[in-house]
């Protein structure tokens, strides 16, 4: 069964997205209410004020017309809000709702006390109201009125259309703003790996921004010199321990045969080979300072492929395609070397496969032997770590065969990946971009 996906988004930009759209729509839409209400109250006002004076003028009028002439007066005395009709209108009944009443109390304040006035509402929608007035001749005169507001102006909706997406796009533009320098700090960081050089994040823009970029890059600088610090220490000690465990082999020759001498010159191999590792371990951090160039690496397998044939070990290819990279192929030689030597050294055999997908090449070296535990396939990448079960110091490893393969794959760029095979074995595949 699916997980039900998150109504709320999941990323920083959506949810900023939102939060402000939400907040600028709510007050346009509060602002529209409030104008709307006033522009009702303010029509009201408007209407209800020249209602009371021109019907007032409009009966005074009639009233001194001759009867003969009143009908034709009637239509210029028309609003489209309220008519003058002779006769007694339309029936009607007297209960008169809170809008008619104070429309009804306008007219009655215009007209009394010199005309009396009678008032009724028309049965219907919209409501009507009428107001009933005798002239001084007797004759009839009904007030039809038919309160309404003035409709939209057509260019209304356009208008608010044009705001909401003014709206949509400053919202927008602010949240870019915002997210844009986290997106490039978290560039920033996923590119900071040891061994290559650090890419310096643009100390511009806001202060604050500036004020980050500063504090990355200064991480960036005191990560590296601690890093290389670190490597110089090893170096050091390594190549510093060369003299004395010469001397110390030097001594064991020389000295009496036998089981004793053959187990110090084994104990001398180890730690001469521990030695070299580290030197190769520390040289593998700066693998970037050697040049790239452009390199047919089907030739190149295949020449690392002989020279392993040639002394008779059995390493062999699965795909070769045809295929050109730009890259550094002393670095990328040791890279191969190292997997070869290390799948050779625990199932006996090594297969390559070269492939290209999605404009990344990826080299990939293959063996049956034990694996590595699942949980341990990102551990062993780092340096002195073995596995006791089957790639112990034993058995000829180091700790630092693999961590010198990725720690040169970093410096020019690549991937370097560990995963175990279906039926047994590793496969440790270096990707070139």
């Amino acid at each position: 069964m699916k997980a039900p996906r998150p109504v709320w988004p999941s990323s920083l930009r959506s949810r900023l997205f939102l939060i402000l759209l939400a907040g600028l729509l709510t007050a346009q839409l509060l602002s529209f209410a409030i104008m709307n209400v006033e522009r009702d109250q303010t029509a009201r006002t408007v209407m209800l004020t020249t209602l009371q004076r021109d019907v007032a003028v409009a009966v005074a009028l009639l009233d001194r017309l001759p009867a003969a002439e009143r009908p034709d007066w009637l239509p210029l005395l028309d609003r489209p809000t309220y008519r003058f009709v002779l006769g007694p209108g339309s029936p009607g009944s007297a209960a008169l709702s809170s809008r008619l009443t104070m429309i009804a109390d306008e007219i009655r304040a215009a007209l009394e006390p010199r005309f009396l006035v009678r008032f009724d509402a028309v049965p219907g929608t919209p409501e009507r109201l009428q107001g009933h007035v005798a002239l001084g001749d007797g004759a009839a005169l009904t007030i039809a009125v038919e309160p309404a507001l003035r409709p939209v102006a057509s260019w209304l909706p356009v208008a608010l259309a044009v705001q909401v997406l003014v709206l949509i796009g400053c919202a927008w533009i602010a949240v870019r703003l915002v997210v844009r320098p986290l997106t490039r700090f978290a560039r920033t960081a996923d590119t900071l790996e040891p061994g290559r050089p650090a890419t310096p994040f643009a100390e511009t823009g806001p202060d604050e921004v500036a004020r980050a970029a500063r504090a990355l890059n200064a991480m960036q600088e005191r990560v590296s010199r601690h890093l290389d610090e670190r490597v110089r220490i090893l170096a050091a000690i390594s190549h510093d321990l060369q003299t004395p465990i010469t001397r110390m082999r030097l001594r064991v020759e020389t000295g009496t045969e036998g089981a004793e001498q053959d187990r110090l010159l084994a104990d001398l191999e180890a730690i001469e080979a521990l030695v070299r590792e580290g030197i190769d371990y520390a040289r593998s951090v700066h693998g970037a300072v050697e040049p790239p160039t452009r390199l047919d690496l089907r030739a190149f397998v295949e020449s690392i492929i002989f020279d392993y044939q040639d002394t008779g070990r059995d390493v062999a290819v699965s795909a070769l395609p045809e295929v050109t990279v730009t890259t550094r192929p002393q670095a990328l030689r040791r890279i191969l070397t190292n997997l070869i030597d290390n799948a050779i050294r625990y199932a006996g055999r090594a297969e390559l496969a070269l492939r290209v997908a999605d404009g990344r090449i990826s080299i990939a070296v293959r063996d049956r032997g034990p694996g590595i535990p699942a949980d341990q396939l990102d551990a062993v990448l780092l340096p002195f770590v073995r596995l006791e079960a089957s790639r112990s110091r034993e058995t000829g490893g180091t700790g630092l065969g693999l961590a010198i393969a990725e720690q040169l794959t970093s410096a020019i760029g690549g991937r370097l990946t560990l995963r175990n095979r279906a039926g047994g074995g590793l496969e440790a595949a270096v990707t070139l971009s």
